[in-house]
């Protein structure tokens, strides 16, 4: 479907499971050479040996913690010892657990998750701009959510990070735009990664404009687009994948921890 990315080294971060894996999947079945990223060994092993058996694409393990950038330096090093360049960044690794009201929130449990889903986008981002920038361009992808413009209960460290990023992706594109990189970002809606069962993912789909919940293979077409030469004159934009759901007035059902179970003030 995309010619353009035929043989094009792509890096997707967080790609062991959910939309990671999807993404990686995509862009192999797209002819790309993808390398597999995620902190989980088992989960790099799956995804490289499915996307190998498929017959279309190839993938290597990317091993690396994308908040540490000794870790990070290590797996560029190795795709480039591997390929030569990178063409697609993929900046999809992040955490959403564990979830904590205000109250119930530390320091170490904000360090984490900022660490893991802002600065990680900037180490892994900082040192693959320069590669892209040496070969003369490239495409880097950003992952955002709705909590970035929209508030989730007991997410406050998460909404941070995603408003961080849609910041970031704007910022970068300015500096990177005329070294003929583009950066844009993804926004998902409600997306199942786990596995919900019937009920939940009928809860969740309800008030959903497109009637459902979303799947990880909704999140690939965009992606595809934005590394595509069909984008080269965008970047610094966010495209929602959410079914509709921040167009509405009405709230879609997505908060996970309602008031009932936030920590009582005798207990503070």
């Amino acid at each position: 479907m995309y010619d353009s990315l035929q043989d094009k080294v792509v890096i997707v971060t967080g790609a062991g499971k959910g939309i990671g894996r999807a993404l990686a999947e995509r862009f192999a079945s797209e002819g790309c050479k993808v390398a597999v990223n995620d902190v989980d060994v088992d989960a790099v092993n799956e995804t490289v040996e499915a996307i190998n058996a498929s017959g279309t694409g190839s993938a290597m393990a990317a091993v690396a913690d994308v908040s540490d950038s000794a870790s990070v330096g290590a797996m560029i090093d190795a795709v480039m010892a591997e390929h030569g360049r990178i063409d697609v960044l993929l900046n999809n690794a992040g955490l959403v657990s564990p979830m904590l009201h205000f109250f119930e929130a530390d320091e170490a449990w904000w360090r984490k998750i900022i660490d893991v889903n802002l600065t990680g986008h900037f180490i892994v981002s900082h040192p693959v701009a320069r590669i892209m920038a040496k070969q003369g361009g490239g495409s880097i992808i950003n992952m955002s959510s709705g909590g970035a413009t929209r508030a989730h209960r007991a997410f406050t460290a998460y909404d941070a990070t995603k408003g961080g990023i849609e910041a970031l992706t704007r910022a970068m594109a300015l500096d990177l735009g005329p070294y003929n990189i583009r950066v844009n970002a993804l926004m998902p809606g409600s997306i199942d990664t786990s596995g919900l069962d019937i009920e939940q993912r009928a809860l969740r789909g309800e008030n959903v404009p497109l009637g459902r919940i979303g799947e990880p293979s909704d999140m690939t077409g965009a992606a595809m687009f934005l590394a595509s030469d069909d984008a080269t004159y965008i970047t610094g934009d966010i495209i929602k994948i959410d079914g509709g759901m921040l167009a509405q007035q009405r709230s879609a059902t997505v908060d996970i921890k309602p008031p009932s179970e936030f920590p009582k003030v005798e207990d503070l």
